[in-house]
């Protein structure tokens, strides 16, 4: 009998007893070893002691949900795999961890163990599954609904949109959207990496008809798990932006999003007070106090193969960021605490 899971070590995080025993039987007749908790708070303490290959974990939990045990292993820093199994029905919650770097989302009621044993076999061994990146690129199961409902996209978008004001890896930060428009032009989103660095874009929506908001998902879904891959190969320098977006430009064309994508991509890290910042099609200044940086707007993704654009790296405490395009206007202001 085939064994694929013989010494991986796996974390099932589910409140529901007899779903938990379900997946604890099925995951050691592949030859793993299980540990178990009922929710998030617990598993805290289990990461420590049961040191897992992989995670398994539900949404909605008692104690501490799936989003906020999550939540708590990226900001200590914490990059184990996570496969979330869950009844829920709200996008904004898959979104959500999809954008916290979890490697999958499958759906209850989990009918076919065939599907669970595939996702776990991708999540343990990625280099194996290659193939298998656009479609979990496509933001979700309900992907296709979303391409067809525009205005539901729209909505969800809209729902997506981070605080004015935050305060997130050690930084306070808020924004001003500049516009008067009620439509979407200038989309922001901006998260923690870890509790010492963090990550931010602005896409402008307007110059791809509804694939603009479609990109605007699928960068939701995909741009910090991508970012954090990228500075685990970086070896903790500095990311080079370029390498990044061509990984969005491709991921863009396999989704067949067609049209222009302006973006701008930033990092800033907390510590070392390095902020990286690079324009693929809009406009941007960044007023430091000591120093005031006109980027180089570049060509927006989607417009070649390639991507061709410029990036600044400064040091600094404090910084105030002016972005401008056929979406409108925005300013984001960080200090550090």
């Amino acid at each position: 009998m085939s064994l694929p899971l013989i010494n991986k070590r796996i974390l099932i995080v589910e409140d529901e007893q007899v779903f938990r025993s379900v997946l604890v039987g099925y995951l050691a007749s592949l030859g793993a070893q299980t540990s178990e908790a009922s929710n998030g708070l617990l598993a805290l303490s289990a990461v420590e002691e049961f040191a897992p290959d992989l995670i398994l974990c539900d949404l909605a939990m008692p104690e501490m949900d799936g989003i906020e045990f999550v939540e708590h292993l990226r900001l200590q820093g914490i990059k184990i795999p996570v496969l979330v199994i869950s009844a829920t029905d709200k996008m904004a919650d898959i979104a959500k961890v999809l954008r916290l770097g979890v490697q999958d989302v499958l759906l209850k009621p989990l009918t076919d163990l065939n599907r669970l044993r595939e996702a776990v076999l991708a999540c343990l061994y990625p280099n194996m599954f290659t193939s298998q990146a656009i479609e979990e690129a496509e933001l979700l199961q309900d992907w296709q609904a979303l391409s067809q409902n525009p205005s539901e996209a729209v909505r969800l978008l809209k729902q997506l949109q981070p605080q004015v004001q935050q305060c997130i890896a050690g930084c306070r930060i808020n924004y001003r959207q500049l516009t008067t428009s009620e439509n979407l032009g200038l989309v922001l989103d901006i998260a923690a990496l870890s509790d010492k660095d963090l990550a931010f874009y602005c896409l402008d929506v307007t110059r791809a008809g509804d694939n603009g908001v479609m990109a605007a998902l699928l960068l939701r879904a995909l741009f910090n798990g991508l970012l954090q891959d990228h500075l685990a190969n970086q070896q903790h320098r500095l990311p080079q932006m370029s390498a990044l977006l061509k990984q969005v430009n491709q991921l863009l064309r396999q989704g067949k999003l067609e049209g222009q994508f302006p973006l701008l991509v930033g990092y800033y890290h907390a510590e070392y007070k390095n902020l990286v910042l690079a324009s693929a099609g809009l406009h941007a200044n960044v007023n430091t106090g000591d120093n005031l940086i006109q980027l180089s707007n570049g060509v927006p993704l989607g417009t070649l193969g390639t991507t061709y654009m410029n990036q600044i790296s400064q040091r600094c405490d404090a910084w105030q960021c002016q972005v401008w395009g056929n979406g409108g206007r925005l300013r984001l202001m960080l200090s550090v605490e």
